[in-house]
């Protein structure tokens, strides 16, 4: 068994919005899917799929063409480095990520956040679009929405929400409560 190496990308996201993560090769697409729900702080509550170049793989089912995710192991896709998926989450907001394989190395690990850029957006705040203007509107305490862009997200003041924060530690710990150590 091996462990891959995987930049996960928020497609479009200015200044770039990443993780990169080490998975076990024989993770299942499902299996990969919490892992990015954890690494970027969705709280699964959207569906979501996977296309590959072997298919698209999700929930099953039959009337959207997807394949069930726990039958494809991430190693089966991602062989080489370069190769890449793609991972769409909340078919509203369409949040989509690339994943691409940077490395493979010949030892299994557990799943861990080894690096990433910028906060996670908020969830239904509508994709990347939606995302800058909520990110305008925390900065403007004149904006007409401010206060009620406040409630919505739970804060008092915008600067309780950092768009270039990253907690790595905080992301690793997620990770190892929903993969403990084998």
């Amino acid at each position: 068994m091996t462990t891959l190496t995987v930049k996960i990308t928020l497609t479009d996201s200015e200044p770039a919005i990443w993780r990169r993560v080490a998975v076990p090769d024989d993770f299942s697409l499902a299996d990969v899917h919490e892992l990015i729900q954890d690494a970027f702080g969705w709280e699964r509550s959207h569906l979501w799929v996977f296309e590959t170049a072997d298919g698209v793989y999700g929930l099953p089912d039959p009337e959207l063409g997807h394949a069930d995710a726990r039958s494809k192991r991430i190693g089966e896709v991602l062989r080489a480095p370069a190769d890449a998926l793609s991972y769409q989450y909340d078919f509203g907001d369409d949040w989509f990520h690339e994943v691409t394989l940077e490395a493979r190395e010949p030892v299994r690990g557990r799943p861990r956040c080894l690096d990433g850029r910028r906060a996670g957006p908020p969830e239904d705040c509508g994709g990347i679009g939606g995302y800058e203007e909520l990110l305008d509107v925390l900065a403007d305490p004149s904006h007409e929405d401010h206060d009620e862009t406040l409630e919505w997200l739970g804060l008092t003041a915008a600067d309780e929400f950092d768009p270039a924060a990253f907690d790595l530690a905080a992301v690793n710990r997620t990770l190892a409560g929903r993969f403990p150590s084998e």
